[in-house]
């Protein structure tokens, strides 16, 4: 079948539209129609070659939809299914997932070549074989993917809400509540105030932080963040410091979550410095890989006890912590309606990424027409 697609051919260039050739689903894959993706800043990383990856590539990675087709051996959904995608998909059987440990599945291994194990390419067109944004490629009308990367939610659920827990609420969420364990009376910093920060403030407040300080220059995403639970916002990490040791008796935060869209030495610097004693840093956000951007004090570490640790999908499970977080969506406990600022269209895809770049969304969604 035909789909048209968002297609990064070169980094730096703009993302185009093409039709592309589409394989029907194998064993252990199902065809989804998408209905809607979202904008996530990883998609940008990708195009702007922050993170190698194996082009040309139909990005999106955030993605919800009805499952059309299943292919031989399919169990864990059936034609009709409303899901959402989890951006890194789970087998459930590898040392990782067996361990509690999705986040870190190794059949994502592939998810920056694009294909799905095998190698299988069910994307191809002008350009040969076409990878998919972490083996989804939501920014495609149509994508042929494998059964461990789709979350089956309830019918009543609205898509276009659900849609941000494939990828940006579960990793902010989780950032907090799992990979940093906010504990009830902690003192909390957020740094950076995007689709995934806005999710650590909830995540933190859910969790029962007393003192929670975002961090972000832009005084829209400081508003957003005091609307979803921060008691504090502030332009700069010296500003957070000095406001957690003021409320700490001069120790600092308990917790730093560091989930700015590009991560920076100053940012890690800056985080562990208004971490007291005892404190976590935990870092989200990413750069480039073959960038250093962590170089920290190692005495000030070991004698202040400190612990900085990387987090991944906000250490979750999305078989689990996919309904788990829609569950308290449906209760009011989390909000994601509040969350996205624009809808666009496949078309409009370079225009969102322009409107992220430059700060005015929090989270855009793109809707599919068909």
């Amino acid at each position: 079948m035909k789909t048209k697609a968002a297609v990064v051919y070169e980094t730096g260039k703009p993302i185009e539209i093409e039709e592309l050739d589409l394989d029907g689903p194998k064993a252990g894959e199902v065809l989804i129609r998408y209905t809607y993706a979202g904008l996530c800043h990883s998609d940008v990383h990708i195009s702007h070659g922050d993170m190698e990856a194996r082009l040309p590539m139909v990005l999106g990675h955030e993605g919800a939809g009805i499952i059309e087709e299943v292919g031989e051996g399919v169990t864990r959904v059936q034609a009709g299914d409303h899901v959402v995608c989890s951006f890194i998909p789970n087998c459930g059987t590898c040392r990782w997932c067996a361990t509690g440990r999705q986040s870190i599945c190794d059949m994502g291994a592939t998810i920056l070549e694009g294909y799905l194990p095998g190698p299988r390419w069910p994307l191809s067109g002008p350009k040969g074989q076409y990878g998919a944004m972490c083996m989804l490629g939501t920014f495609s009308q149509y994508g042929t993917i494998h059964q461990n990367s789709v979350v089956k939610v309830d019918d009543d659920l609205p898509l276009d809400k659900a849609v941000l827990v494939g990828c940006g609420v579960p990793t902010g969420w989780g950032s907090a509540v799992n990979a940093a364990d906010v504990q009830p009376g902690e003192t909390v910093i957020v740094s950076g105030v995007g689709g995934i920060g806005v999710n650590a403030v909830q995540g933190a407040r859910y969790a029962g932080a007393k003192n929670l300080i975002a961090i972000d220059p832009l005084q829209n995403k400081r508003e957003k963040a005091m609307e979803l639970g921060a008691t504090h916002a502030v332009a700069t990490a010296e500003e957070a410091g000095d406001l957690a040791r003021a409320m700490t008796n001069g120790n600092g935060a308990d917790k730093t979550i560091v989930t700015a869209g590009i991560v920076s030495e100053d940012i890690v610097t800056g985080a562990f410095n208004a971490t007291g004693k005892g404190g976590m840093v935990v870092l989200t956000g990413l750069n480039r890989l073959d960038i250093n951007n962590v170089q920290l004090p190692g005495s000030l570490m070991t004698l202040f006890r400190k612990t900085v640790k990387g987090a991944l999908f906000g250490d979750c499970n999305p078989t689990v912590d996919i309904p788990k977080i829609l569950g308290l969506y449906q209760s009011g406990d989390i909000k994601l309606d509040e969350l996205i600022t624009r809808t666009y269209t496949l078309e409009q895809v370079n225009e969102g990424y322009d409107d992220l770049l430059n700060g005015k969304n929090i989270r855009g969604v793109m809707v599919h027409e068909h």
